[in-house]
């Protein structure tokens, strides 16, 4: 491994010589030397890079990307995690141990990953999967690393107040994870904006995540059982979905529901530039306007999303529910063509929105 990085050292300084200088540090700040390759890549017609070569000069030789300026005043050691540090708590391990409830917060970076998972090991280990009577609902600020949420387990409430990186959610059992921007003046749409990023909620088999904003790709990838809220997504949203219920309330991106064999989705179709769902699906899929038993199921989940995160959006679509409701397409499978929510016939309305 020494060897290795003797021999990429070596290519740098090459690299630096044929360029005219001696050291990296002569090259910080320098957007002056950067220009945007002009390359026909479908991928990235369009890709407006001003905002790197038109930066704002730094002096040469400044310590710009090389120390780390924490936005929190916290810093955690490489062998502390921090889950670690939670299990450290007494209110937690009584909570724990005590099945007592307990709500705390505490700030968070996005090298903080799989944030939950040892909590939730704790408990399954101590009660299992669902023998716990007791809640932990833990409030993060900022932004979380990978897999926040993961394998999370009934009786926990996980809230991040800022923004979540990919796979949240991951393998998820039960318990709500909640994805909302931090109080206050945003300077954005929260609705227009990613909030969580790719294959979120991937392999979940039961609980439910809100998200006020965005996801990234593959969202609710391979989901057999879980309950999702976000306000659009990017490609192949659904795909290879086997069970559970989604909702977007936004614009998704091409080949949803590719592969996906069970579970269905209620999707706002608002044609953002031209395009309908029903151009975004696979077909795999099959689709229709929402009826009286979707639409109750529907509309009790965005006021779940509401009470979670506070959605405009949401609230909005609420408000206005007799104009937004036509504009909802439910997304669904052939092997649920004889759901009560697909086929708008239920002896209990209330009976199948539980379920």
């Amino acid at each position: 491994m020494f060897q290795f990085f003797a021999y990429v050292a070596e290519e740098v300084r090459q690299v630096l010589a044929s360029l005219g200088y001696k050291s990296l540090d002569e090259l910080v700040g320098r957007a002056d030397l950067l220009a945007q390759r002009d390359r026909p890549i479908r991928k990235t017609t369009g890709l407006d890079l001003t905002f790197v070569t038109q930066m704002p000069d730094v002096r040469p030789g400044s310590a710009i990307g090389r120390e780390w300026q924490p936005e929190n005043d916290f810093v955690w050691s490489q062998s502390e995690q921090l889950d670690d540090v939670l299990l450290a708590r007494a209110d937690v391990r009584s909570a724990i141990d005590n099945h007592e409830d307990v709500t705390l917060e505490q700030p968070i970076c996005n090298t903080d990953r799989s944030t939950g998972a040892r909590i939730h090991g704790e408990v399954a280990k101590k009660h299992g999967n669902r023998g716990w009577r007791g809640s932990l609902h833990l409030i993060f600020t900022g932004s979380a690393g990978q897999s926040f949420g993961a394998f999370c387990l009934p009786g926990m409430k996980l809230e991040v107040r800022g923004e979540a990186n990919d796979y949240v959610g991951k393998s998820l059992y039960g318990g709500d994870i909640i994805v909302r921007p931090v109080d206050g003046e945003l300077g954005f749409v929260p609705s227009e904006s990613v909030i969580v990023g790719n294959t979120c909620l991937y392999g979940a088999t039961g609980g439910r995540l809100f998200a006020n904003g965005r996801a990234g790709e593959r969202f609710c990838v391979r989901n057999s059982n879980a309950v999702a809220v976000v306000e659009g997504t990017g490609d192949h949203c659904c795909e290879y979905m086997t069970g559970g219920c989604v909702v977007v309330l936004g614009e998704v991106g091409r080949n949803v529901g590719a592969g996906q064999t069970g579970g269905w989705g209620y999707y706002l179709d608002e044609e953002v530039d031209g395009f309908s769902l029903p151009t975004r699906l696979n077909k795999d899929v099959l689709h229709q306007r929402v009826n009286a038993v979707g639409a109750a199921q529907l509309k009790e989940l965005i006021e779940a999303h509401v009470a979670a995160t506070g959605s405009e959006k949401a609230q909005a679509i609420l408000a206005d529910w007799d104009n937004y409701l036509p504009k909802f397409w439910q997304v669904y499978p052939s092997s649920e063509k004889d759901a009560p929510e697909v086929t708008g016939i239920a002896a209990d309305i209330g009976a199948a929105v539980a379920a």
